[in-house]
């Protein structure tokens, strides 16, 4: 339960002020300026002022997005809350800055009292809100009883965030799994960490009121469940080892559309999706990570010659169908580092002082292919006597159509009452996240 909620700009001025509960007074904004925006020191998104007053806030833009409790609240929920705002702010006004804001404070106010009543979460779909708040002039009144009767079925429906009327000529759905793999590997080639964080986002143009059934290679639903139909790329299958077809997720997170009964018997994703793009899942797998890039490195340092020597070897892991793209590779080197020699067998490589590193980049890296760069740094003079921390190599890359889970969707199937035709695409992306090799 929130007692306020504040909008702040950067340098502290309060923007919006609604004061759902009256347990706290709007003198309050003064403390969160002096002890949060003012201060240098401030490390958590939440601060405990004046006794139990609790202030939770992220940043977003120049503006800060402020929730005010006394209560022990749950604040992943609040923060989850914060983020609703901040998506609502940007679906109305594309960008959702101090700008936005000042010329829009009445709509601001307005959705204010919508988002939250009396301390406790609403209505946080921007679609719904979409239906009954809007932008533009005064409606007839036609319109507004039109729109009411909606409201009243949003309201009292099951299905809150999509509207019955939706038409398109052509029904399609896309899906996009995008993920982040994490690796920190050892100086001996051993993994020290290695997870993958995933998203599973879908952009849905279809008519009327669907029902759709999505289904996903976890071990549970493959050893269980049903098999629909099949999406499944070969690049995905074929970076499997040992023969193995599952993935363990360790967790998921669903939109509020999916059912989650449906999922827990049959491991069968079933929902009614909202109009548009929205995140449908989120996962995370620590097990059977497949990493797309190995890298050896050997490096030299020659103290007595001032100078270190690198060889360092990068092979793509997946198939060699697929492909790697925007490839970066940072090598750092001393911080005295005057001059380089540098040789790569593809791509471009230059040392960039400013980060004190060799920076290689390599446009296109197809799958199953090795590329070797060797350097040498020179050193001058340098009066710190500290020695060099030898920073880990880190990687930048995006790979299409492969996931280092193995995750692939079996099938996708959309029902709707009057049988029409729908087209679906599924991609499949993996980007570096943090990706760091010891040398």
């Amino acid at each position: 339960m929130l007692s306020g909620f504040f909008i702040f700009n950067a340098k502290g001025e309060v923007l919006i002020s609604r004061l759902y509960r009256n347990d706290i007074k709007r003198s309050l904004s003064d403390l969160f300026r002096i002890q949060v925006v003012s201060s240098t020191d401030v490390r958590s998104p939440i601060t405990q002022i004046s006794g139990s007053t609790a202030f939770f806030h992220i940043k977003h833009e120049n503006i800060y997005l402020v929730a005010v409790s006394k209560l022990n609240v749950n604040a992943a929920i609040v923060f989850e809350f914060l983020g609703r705002v901040a998506l609502i702010g940007q679906s109305y006004f594309g960008r959702f800055d101090e700008a936005a804001v000042k010329a829009n404070f009445t709509l601001v106010y307005e959705l204010m009292d919508e988002i939250c009543d009396f301390g406790f979460p609403q209505i946080t779909e921007p679609e719904a809100l979409k239906m009954y708040i809007t932008t533009e002039g005064v409606k007839s009144e036609k319109a507004v009883l039109e729109m009411g009767k909606q409201i009243a079925i949003q309201a009292t429906g099951a299905v809150s965030w999509r509207r019955p009327d939706i038409k398109y000529r052509k029904n399609e759905a896309f899906i996009d799994v995008v993920e982040s793999v994490n690796l920190l590997m050892s100086s001996k080639g051993n993994i020290l960490r290695a997870d993958v964080s995933g998203q599973v986002i879908m952009r849905a143009y279809l008519s009327g009121m669907p029902e759709c059934k999505f289904g996903l290679n976890d071990r549970v639903a493959v050893e269980g469940g049903e098999h629909l139909g099949r999406i499944v790329p070969p690049t995905i299958s074929s970076n499997k080892k040992g023969g193995s077809s599952t993935v363990d997720l360790d967790d998921a997170q669903f939109h509020q559309c999916v059912k989650l009964s449906g999922f827990e018997e049959s491991r069968t994703i079933t929902f009614v999706p909202p109009d548009g793009e929205f995140e449908l899942m989120r996962y995370r797998s620590t097990n059977n990570v497949y990493l797309p890039f190995r890298v050896n490195a050997i490096v030299d340092e020659f103290a007595d010659a001032n100078h270190v020597n690198y060889k360092i070897s990068v092979r793509s892991l997946y198939d060699a169908k697929t492909y790697g793209q925007n490839v970066v590779i940072r090598v750092p080197t001393p911080p005295s580092t005057n001059a380089t020699k540098i040789k790569v067998t593809g791509g471009k490589a230059k040392y960039v002082g400013s980060e004190n590193a060799i920076v290689w980049k390599i446009a296109r890296f197809q799958g199953g292919q090795e590329y070797v760069i060797t350097c040498q740094a020179q050193q001058g003079e340098s009066n710190s006597k500290k020695p060099w921390s030898r920073p880990p190599i880190s990687m930048d890359f995006q790979v299409v159509m492969f996931t280092s889970s193995g995750l692939v969707v079996r099938f996708m199937k959309i029902f709707e009452k009057s049988n029409y035709q729908s087209v679906k695409w599924v991609r499949y992306l993996t980007k570096a996240g943090t990706y760091q090799i010891r040398f």
